[in-house]
Order: structure tokens, then sequence, then C-alpha cells
């Protein structure tokens, strides 16, 4: 809805304009930057917290993000989701603390600075140094920081920066050290050995929280492998692996002992197997595989074989070791029975290799546990810690595993062993940090945490939790909880929060320290003689980043060692550190160094739990999980009682609301990628669209390049947002004023974010082709030297800006959705929102300011909001005084305001924003549209009063409605609006208001029905003109409506003079059910999609019984009853109506449509006069269309020229009136003199000329 090009009566006298006027360009970008320095200058954020230290609280939690990499579009969801609640809740008058966090340790770190170094490994980083490595990581954590910062201030996430917890502090550390002491007092942090899953390339076991983030879809081998029996070696048994890298360290093979085995002819020898799989296996191998013999499994238990490798055979040679009950058995190489082994895949007998495998190690333990000395039984393994193979098979040394199965598979072929192998699809853990690393299962001592013990208390607590969306509960987080194992805590690394546990060198007694001070307490502690080597050493480096928190991490504080009076030895700490989730699943209270910093206790216990938190889907097995499960473990009552935390906080911990959020993809549902180049920056939607290229020449490029073009791929072309044949400056990013601009063209050979040149535009912009040619990736193109890169830049266009890139989250799809992103895509919903408000707001300035209106007369020093302030003014009438449509669109906004608030309530955000897209529309397309000539009337009389107030207040309930949604904007309408009006009383900032509280006297449900109804019919008329392609100017004689509802037809006709105007027809007529069959006629049939499932094989014989039927008594049954009521094949059925569909069709003369709320037919015969009055119309907008060509104001004067055929002449000076009237025409010329050929029109396939100039 545009604002109207002229006002048809001479301005009011009035003093000078009140409101600012809107400008015409939309420049989002430029407006925000406005907003964020007037945020910055006058410290609103800071000022939503003074004076509310007795104002009920609202907790949030900010989820750290790691600084060492620049931010992304999953970041701006992130952060404008969390930005979204804090602000709603400040506005409802809740005291809403926002502390920022940098997540610093860990494998994210450690990882970058590998790459940074060009090093890979334990060993490299032990070469280069542990000290000048973790100080590279002080280094690294903070890189990027400018950048989030710059992102988080620029997207409008108000949150305090300035005060963020930092984990790698030592005030951080040292409560994540609190913590574990505490678990380690209760008996929930122990040593254990285990198969963990374990990163060779890093050195270090991960968690199952950290694996489960890093799976994706992998083929791997799939081997069948013949284990020949010692008795009988032409006897085999077959076994199934996906891993032949583990076979040297086999140990066992595992049966079933309840299921039926077969030996079965395999040819050149015999096959043991499960009697289950032997089909599926002949299909493999192309051969009958016929029966033998069958066996339980139970029978094959303790049979010896031959393993696929003899190299520990004749290490430990053919022994017989004692059995604690009693006799003597084989330590290895003989069938074992388990209960673990099924037929869901492979052969039935399972490969046994201790060292690999949670099941396989359980199986090692219960077999070493039979035997008289359960550690004279060596566990066999043929890898070392960094995942390639040891000494012990000289053919595979220094090979990695998944290097060596290929090697492995070949030599058991050529030994006979290797009877089939196949490629096996499935889903395999890499690192989720180094994400070419796979990760292997492997057998090592590492530090738990107990959290099986506390299993039922986390799934009670997660119970309490409110997850957006609901199924996260008892899915994907309820079944990680419900088959939690103990949190493998440990990590064999460097860059992390030091495991506060000392051993003794000599007993091997352990002790937990909560503090620095608790290890300065014990007896000889070289803590302070560390702290001095380190004052010393940093002293050489005073502009060391962080130095003073050193102390608390590796090298320095491995230094730290103490006795204890009459033991001997010393106590020296363990070498590792910790998983850089725990570090992140204390912040609640290690954020205020609880509980050691003074006031911390306070603090941590005001803001604990946490009302609010926020992250994407892959969180459930991250900071969701560490944040409840640490809760869970350490804030029993026990600890709560000690701690004194009262009144002890009971379910949920630590968090009551969480929204998971899905991914960002790009517009095609793939997920982004900087390094294939289907990505969208934020500063593409944020400030200027605009692309970094690498440069080509026809060499490189193998195609010729045009003077004048940029050539670029397609998939660029829609990055932008462009058309073929668009012009684009394209300039050096140091040497933008040698800038040219050039057509840019698609051509197919191109990839993604390379732009091909011709020589002379080359030379002219001072570049030349890249050196890495076509081959260029789009993540290098960046990094590039200035002199092989250009910017192409759009001029006719302006970024969307970060509203546009916030209301786009909040509005594309529900938060947990995967939302496909692109420039487009947020364009579009920014014009169904905020340009489309920002339209009215500017038609309200405009008219307002023309007509002197202001709503604070007589009451200059109004303090309550807005909406109400106006109660007082002077020319303010009741809503119940006012006309229909006014009482409707307040109606209407009171109900969205309802709506919204139970959706934000309920943090339903998707819900929020379509209720607001729906008012918006209501009130541009409908309230201001069908209001335009109220404002466009003489004077300032009670109706345009009445139609300025309405507006005024739906105006400013709308700005602090949308303040948490869009807040830049409602800023600028907020100042606009309600600060000119009232500069002293009214806040200064929509921000420092309040929310809007829905005023029940307001809403009308029964009109909002009507008028639903009403608008519903008119969508109908014109989309029956659309299909009919019948213009919306040509007027029609006459509308039959029949409602679906007989009795809203009374209430609805109350309104035909809405749906003659606004179907451009002269007659409405209402018929009743039955009495529309001269117009139209009906098609029930059945919805085949919605009954397919329930009718199965019925469906066809439903269809004919349907299509045999008489559809006219089908529709007055329907309508009658909801339902339909059928014999087919001799069977009574009944038809819901939600399973049938009505086709709506007119007879000759007329055009329909039908929906839910009834049907609309259109009288299509067209009279003389009616095809005159259409040629009016046309002819009226061709000249409004005109004034704005000549950009002229909206009451200024026009001369008007008309010429054409007889008839174009003749309906012109009939209309000369209404044609002078409606376009503030002084001078209307009919005839052929005053033309040149340019004003030559179109009127509805009649030539003719129209001139205007400004009068």
């Amino acid at each position: 809805m545009g604002p109207h090009p002229v006002l048809r009566h001479a301005p009011m006298s009035s003093p000078a304009p009140l409101f600012t006027s809107v400008p015409a360009e939309l420049d989002f970008p430029a407006d925000e930057r406005r907003v964020l320095a007037f945020w910055k200058e006058r410290r609103i954020f800071e000022r939503t917290l003074q004076g509310r230290d007795d104002a009920p609280g609202f907790v949030f939690y900010e989820g750290p993000p790691t600084a060492n990499g620049l931010p992304h579009n999953g970041h701006v969801l992130t952060r404008v989701i969390k930005d979204l609640f804090p602000r709603y809740k400040s506005l409802r008058g809740y005291r809403v603390p926002r502390k920022a966090g940098w997540d610093t340790h860990g494998l994210p770190v450690e990882v970058e600075v590998e790459k940074e170094l060009r090093i890979h490994g334990k060993a490299e980083i032990e070469r280069y140094g542990v000290e000048p490595f973790t100080e590279r990581c002080i280094e690294s954590v903070f890189r990027y920081t400018s950048e989030w910062e710059r992102l988080t201030e620029r997207i409008g996430f108000w949150v305090d920066l300035q005060d963020a917890y930092v984990t790698y502090h030592r005030g951080y550390v040292e409560s994540v050290w609190w913590a574990l002491a505490e678990l380690y007092r209760k008996g929930l942090l122990y040593r254990g050995h285990k198969i963990v899953w374990w990163w060779p390339q890093g050195g270090t076991a991960l968690s199952s929280g950290e694996v489960g983030m890093g799976y994706r879809t992998v083929d791997d081998p799939s081997a069948y492998v013949a284990l020949p029996l010692r008795d009988t070696p032409d006897t085999a048994l077959l076994i199934w692996t996906t891993t032949p890298w583990t076979l040297p360290s086999n140990m066992y093979a595992a049966v079933n002992p309840t299921v039926d085995y077969v030996t079965v002819d395999a040819g050149e020898r015999k096959l043991i197997l499960a009697a289950a799989l032997r089909e599926e296996l002949a299909k493999k191998l192309k051969k009958d595989l016929p029966v033998l013999a069958t066996h339980k499994g139970a029978e094959l238990v303790g049979r010896r074989y031959l393993p696929p490798y003899d190299v520990y055979v004749q290490r430990v040679g053919d022994t017989q070791l004692p059995l604690a009950q009693g006799g003597t058995e084989a330590p290895a190489w003989r069938v074992i029975g388990a209960d673990f082994v099924t037929l869901s895949s492979g052969t039935g007998i399972v490969h046994i290799a201790p060292a690999f495998g949670e099941d396989d190690y359980e199986a090692f333990r219960r077999e070493r546990a039979r035997f008289a000395d359960p550690s004279a039984l060596e566990m066999f393994c043929a890898i070392r810690p960094d995942g390639t193979f040891g000494e012990d098979f000289p053919s595979l040394t220094g090979r990695f595993v998944k290097d060596a199965d290929k090697d492995i598979q070949r030599e058991l072929k050529e030994r006979g062993r290797m009877l089939l192998i196949e490629q096996y699809r499935h889903e395999y853990p890499f690192c989720w940090r180094a994400d070419d690393d796979p990760l292997i299962q492997f057998a090592r001592p590492a530090w738990y945490i107990r959290t099986t013990s506390v299993k039922d208390k986390a799934i009670e607590n997660n119970r309490q939790v409110n997850w957006v969306p609901e199924h996260i509960k008892e899915g994907r987080f309820g079944d990680f909880l419900a088959n939690n194992v103990d949190w493998a805590l440990s990590r064999e690394r460097y860059w992390g929060t030091a495991l506060p546990l000392w051993v003794n060198t000599e007993t091997g007694e352990v002790e937990a320290h909560a503090s620095l001070e608790s290890l300065r307490a014990q007896p000889g502690s070289t803590l302070a003689a560390v702290e001095a080597e380190l004052k010393a050493f940093l002293a050489k480096k005073p502009d060391s980043a962080g130095a003073e928190h050193l102390i608390v991490h590796k090298p320095w504080i491995d230094k730290v060692t103490y006795e204890k009076p009459g033991t001997p030895g010393r106590f020296v700490r363990v070498p590792e550190v910790v998983d850089v989730w725990f570090d992140s699943g204390c912040m609640p209270f290690a954020q205020w160094g609880y509980p050691h910093a003074p006031g911390s206790h306070e603090k941590f216990t005001r803001a604990f739990p946490a009302d609010f938190i926020s992250e994407a889907i892959d969180q459930t097995r991250g900071w969701f999980y560490s944040l409840l499960m640490i809760s869970t473990l350490v804030f029993d009552e026990e600890t709560q009682r000690r701690q004194g935390i009262t009144p002890p906080r009971d379910f949920p911990l630590p968090y009551k609301n969480c929204i998971v959020l899905g991914h960002v993809s790009d517009k095609e549902g793939k997920k982004e990628s900087k390094s294939k180049g289907n990505y969208t920056p934020p500063e593409i939607i944020l400030d200027e669209v605009r692309m970094d290229f690498a440069v080509l020449d026809d060499a490189r490029a193998g195609v010729p390049g045009v003077p004048g073009e940029a050539l670029i791929a397609r998939e660029d072309l829609e990055g932008l947002d462009l058309q073929e044949g668009a012009r684009l400056q394209v300039f050096r990013q140091d040497a933008p004023e040698r800038a040219l601009t050039l057509t840019v063209k698609v051509h197919k050979k191109l990839k993604r974010r390379v732009v091909l040149l011709a020589a002379k535009d080359l030379e002219a912009l001072g570049v030349k082709p890249s050196a890495r040619g076509a081959d260029v990736m789009p993540v290098e193109v960046p990094r590039l030297p200035p002199t092989e890169r250009v910017v192409l830049k759009d001029p006719a266009s302006k970024a969307p800006g970060a509203d546009a890139f916030r209301w786009f989250f909040f509005a594309a799809s529900p938060t947990w959705s995967n939302t496909r992103h692109s420039l487009s895509n947020v364009r579009l919903l920014q014009k169904d929102f905020q340009v489309k408000l920002r339209n009215v707001y500017s038609f309200f300035t405009i008219y307002a300011n023309i007509d002197g209106f202001s709503p604070a007369l007589g009451n200059p020093d109004a303090t309550e909001a807005p909406w109400r302030a106006i109660q007082k003014s002077t020319g303010w009438r009741p809503p119940a005084e006012r006309p229909v449509l006014d009482r409707w669109i307040l109606s209407e906004v009171q109900l969205a305001l309802r709506d919204v608030t139970r959706a934000l309530d309920a943090y339903q955000v998707y819900e929020a924003a379509q209720r607001m897209v729906a008012l918006v529309d209501a009130l541009s397309n409908w309230y201001l549209r069908r209001s335009r000539e109220r404002f466009w009337a003489p004077g300032l009389e009670a109706d345009k009063r009445d139609a300025y107030f309405t507006l005024y207040e739906v105006l400013t309930t709308l700005t602090s409605l949308s303040a948490p949604f869009t807040p830049f904007f409602a800023e600028e309408m907020w100042g606009n609006l309600v600060r000119q009006p009232w500069p002293q009383s009214q806040p200064e900032s929509v921000h420092l208001g309040r929310f809007p509280e829905p005023d029940t006297s307001l809403i009308d449900e029964a009109l909002s029905t009507e008028m639903g109804a009403v608008r519903e019919l008119v969508s109908l008329g014109l989309k029956v003109r659309t299909d009919n392609r019948l213009k919306v100017r040509q007027p029609l004689s006459r509308v039959d409506v029949v409602l679906a509802r007989r009795e809203l037809q009374e209430r609805v006709a109350v309104y035909e003079h809405l749906l003659s105007d606004e179907l451009n027809v002269h007659a409405v007529r209402f018929l009743e059910a039955g009495q529309e069959a001269d117009v139209v006629r009906y098609k029930v049939r059945p919805n085949l999609r919605a009954m397919g499932s329930r009718l199965g094989p019925k469906l066809a014989p439903v269809r004919k019984a349907f299509d045999a039927a008489d559809s006219r008594l089908l529709q007055g049954e329907l309508a009658r009853e909801g339902k339909v009521a059928l014999t087919v094949g001799g069977e009574a059925m009944v038809f819901p109506a939600e399973e049938l569909e009505v086709l709506v069709e007119a007879n000759a003369g007329y055009a329909a449509a039908g929906s839910g709320v009834g049907v609309v037919v259109l009288h299509t015969e067209l009279t003389e006069a009616l095809v005159d009055e259409g040629l009016v119309r046309e002819l009226l907008a061709r000249v409004q269309a005109a004034r704005k060509d000549l950009a002229l104001g909206y009451t200024d004067r026009i001369r008007l020229w008309v010429d054409g055929d007889a008839r174009v002449r003749k309906v012109t000076q009939e209309a000369r009136e209404l044609i002078s009237r409606e376009t503030l025409t002084t001078e209307l010329h009919v005839g052929p003199e005053g033309f040149t050929s340019e004003e030559e029109v179109n009127l509805n396939g009649l030539p003719a000329r129209v001139r205007v100039e400004r009068a």
C-alpha cells in the first residue's frame, strides 16, 4: 500500500510539520547506524537496568562463543533469538542483566593454533614447546573479538561485553576447580580404564557429547574373514567386520549361545555361520551353501581357531592358564558366548578385538576374571595412541589405521582368508573440531565423572524444562540422557582447565583442590616459587596477553607440588586437562567466580537458574547437556545446604526454558559452506550488497571476456539478488576511485566467486588475473592480493539491514527448523512486514503534517503510553463513537497483541511473527486502503480526526509491540511519532518504555469474524479476476455471494458497499445455498491423498461412486451435515469434510471460486457503459503514474492533455469533472494539440496519448 499521490483539498494553515517526513528511498542500514549512535550516546541499554533493583528478575545465560573464528549466519540466528526475549521481558518491567561470555579453552582453540603453526599432533606441539603453545592459544582466542563485537552491536544484540566472563581467566578456572573438587569429594570423579572414542591425531579421548557432534556418512569396507578351526582346519568360522585394521589385534570370536548356527559346504572349505544369515551370504557369494550340520551357539563355545595373524601367537605360544574355578584354558583365539551378538547383519559371529570396542572390552574383562591370575591375560593391541601400527607388524608400522585397511584386505585375500569385501555406508564419528580426522574406539585410562549415578535425577530435571520444540525433551535430549554413559572428562592435551587433582608419587593417594589458596596452604607447597618464576618470565614479555592467568594453566600449574607430613613422596598434578564442555557448563556459577570471589554468592544465587537459554540443536549433546548434568551433579541438596543456598533450588536446574534452533542453509536447503561458495556473508544483508571475486582473463577462464561486461556464475548472480543485465560497480578494494560500471552477465562455465573481465577492463581497474586461475576456491578469495580480486557492488539497491535480518529468522520458519537463507529471501520477508509498515507510517506522517494533526493537542505533558495518553488530547473520541472500520482495526490490534503476548510467553517466536505479519497486512491492505478517502477529505472534522487518532493509536502500539523484534525501526518510529509530540514527558527510547497490555474492552470478536469473512470474500473475488484476466480497474455489473455459514449472511450483508468497492462491481447479491444453480455448479470429489491411508484398495471404487453421484445433492448434504454418506460396492460409507474437495464450476457468462467462507461468482458480461468506465479508470491510473514520474508533491496541481480515438475522447469529456478532481488538474485539454510521440499509451487496447505537466 503506497501513499496516494495527490491531496484533493488545499492544506490547512498549520505550524511547522510536527513529524519528520519519512524519506522515499529505503536505506535501512543508514537509519540503523543513526539509531546505534543514539543508543551508544544516550546509554540506552545501560539505562534499561537503572532503577530496577527491586523489579522481578529475568535470568538469561549467554552460551559462550569462541572468538578465534569469524562469526557467520548461524551466529546471527542464535544472537537475535537470544536478544528477542530479554528485550521483551525488559519491556514487561523485568530486570534483565545480560552478561556476555567467551569460550577460550579446548580443542577449538588448539586446532586453530596448530593450523597457524602448520603442525599437527601432540608430538609436534611438544617439539614446539607447551609454554609458547599456550601463549599462542591465549593470543588466538580473541583474534576476532572486534568482528564479533561489531556483529553483536550491528544486529542489535544487547549484551554486556565490557564485563564478559572468560573461561581461561583465573577466577573462572578456580570456580571450575571447586566444582570438580566437589565431585571428587562425593566420589563422583574417578580414574578408569575403558574404551573411549579417541582422537588419534590429537592424542586425547572425547566425551560422548563431543562424539555426537562429529558424525557423518562414510563408506567403509565390509569384510568377511575365515578363521580356520585348530582341530579341523578345513572348517572355518566366518566373521564379519567393518574395521579390517582391528583384525591383527583379534583375540576371540563371539557367538550367541541361544542362536542356531550351521556348517555349510562352501566348496574349497566348510564355513560356520548363523543359520538365519545363510541365504543372504549365498546371494553375496553367488553360490549354494548346502547345510552339513546345525548346532546351537553354546556348542561352539570353547572351540579354538587360527587368528588372522599369528604375530601374538608367536609371542605367547600355545599356552594354557589356570582358571579360578580349577582347570586350564587358552587365554585367546577361541569362541566365547556373548548375548550382544545379533542377527541384524554380518554372519552371527563377531570378531573381538578388546582394545577397540566397548562390547569387546567387556567380553575381555569377563574372560580375564575367569582366570586365577587375571593380570596374566594380556590384551593385544597392535595400534599406538597416534593411530598408527606399532613395531609388532613391520609391514604396517607407521601406517594410520584407516590407511592400512586395503593392505590388510589384500594380504588376507592372498592367504585365502578374505572371502568377500563390500562397501558399507554408515554414520561414523570424526573429530568435531578437526573434521578430517576420524575417531577410533580405543582402550585408554582416563578420568570419568560418574554421571550414570545421577541419571534418574537428570531425567527428572529434564522433564521440568520447557523445551521448544517440545519433542526435544523426550526425543533427542531425553534419549541422550536415557542412554547416558559416564563422562570421559580428561583430555591428554595442553590448553584447558587443569584437572585439579594431585597424586602422591609414592602412595598413589589423590587429593582435589578447589583453588590456588588451597594449594598455597599445603606443607612444602611450591606455588610461591612458581609464581615468582612466572613473574620473572613475564617481566621479559610485557605485552603478553592474559599473562596473569597463566598460573592456573600448563605448564606452570604442573610445577606446583607439595608434601604431606608423615607420608612419603610428593603430591604432583595429574597431567590431564578438562573437557572444554565442562568449562562452559560451569558458567552459571563460574561467571561470578563462585564460591571464591567476594560477593559471588549473592550474584550467583540471584541469577540461578536461568529463565531462558537458546542455542543450535547440536548443543543438545554439548552445552545444554553440560549445563544440566553439572548442576544436577554439583547442586544436590547436600551441597546447597553446605553452601547456604536458600531457599534450595528445585528442578529445573539450571534452566527453565530452552529454545533449540535449527541450522542455516542456503536457498536450496544445502548447508552453507564458505569453501563451496554457497554462503551469503552477513555483511551483504547488514551493510552493502557487494561481494569479492577473484579475477580471471580469457586464458585462465577458457572463454572470451567482453569489454564492458562482468561474467560470473549464475549462483553468484542469484546470491546478489540481481537480474542478468544489471549494472554493477566494479573496483579494487584499495582503489575504489578506479571503479568501472559494467553489465553483469552469466556464463555457465564459470565457478563461484570468480569474475571474467576483458583485458581492457582489467587494465583500467589495475588488476591482473588470479595466480590460482579458475581453480581458486571461494573461501580463498578474500585472502587474495588486492591486485587479483575485485568488488562487485550493486549501486541500485540498499542492503536490507539488521532489522530485516532479525525478522527473517523470526518469520521464515519455526525456530527449530532449518532456515533457507539468501538475500532475496530476506528481502521478501522484509517487504511483508517492515516495508509495508513503513509505508503506513510514511502515509501517516505525510497527511498528519499536511493537516497539522497533533496527538498531543491540549495534552502536552502526557506520561502514559501514547496509545493511552491520546485519550486526554483534544479531539479524541472513544472508539465506540467511531466508524466501524476504526473499531475493527483497534479490535484487531488488541487481538494480535493478546496472541503475540501469549506466543512470546510460550517462547513461540514464529507464531508471534506470523500474527504480526497478519496484523500489518490488515492495517495496510484493508484499513488504510478503505480509509484513504477520509484522510483526503477537506478540513479536520470529527471523522477525519477519528481516522488520525485511530491510525496513531495503531502505529504507536505496533511500535512498542515490534520493539523486541525490529528494535532499530521501532526506535525510529518512537522518536518521530512519540518523542516529537511529547519531547519531555515520554521515555527517550521505545526500549525504556513498556510493552503494551491487551485492552479487552476494545476486542470485538463478532466484528472480527464479520470483517474476516468480508476480506476473504474479497480475496476470492480478486482471485477470480486474476484467474480470468479481468482487470480490477474494469467495473463489472454484479457479484453473487454464497456464504458457507448461513448465519453470517445478515451480518456480512451490512458490508455490501465494501464488497462492491473492492471488487469494482455495481451490485452485490447474496444467495442462499440451493439458489445458485443458475450461476454455478459444484463437483464434490474425494481427496485421495487425505483418505488414501484409510481406504487403501477401496480408493478406485470410491472415486467411481463419487463420479456417478449427483454433486448438487452431495454439496447440499456436505453443507448441512459436514459429511457425505455414499454406498460403495454395497457398503455404506461416510466421508468427513476433511476428506473431500469441492470444485466450483461457473456457468457460461460467469467466473467463480470457492473457499471455506463460501463462493464468489462474478458476472463477466461487459456492456458498453462498463467498458467506458474501465477506460476512465485506466486513464486515471496513467495520469497518477505520470505524476509520480514527475516527482510531484501531494498538493501539486497539473495541466493535462488527453487524445485518442473517438471513444477515448468521448469518455474523457464525459468524465472531465471526475478526472480533474481525482488528479488535481487545473486545465484539461482533449484533442490532438500539444503532444509529441513520447506520450503514446495503451488504454485497454485503444491507442491514446497522455501528457502531464506541473501547473
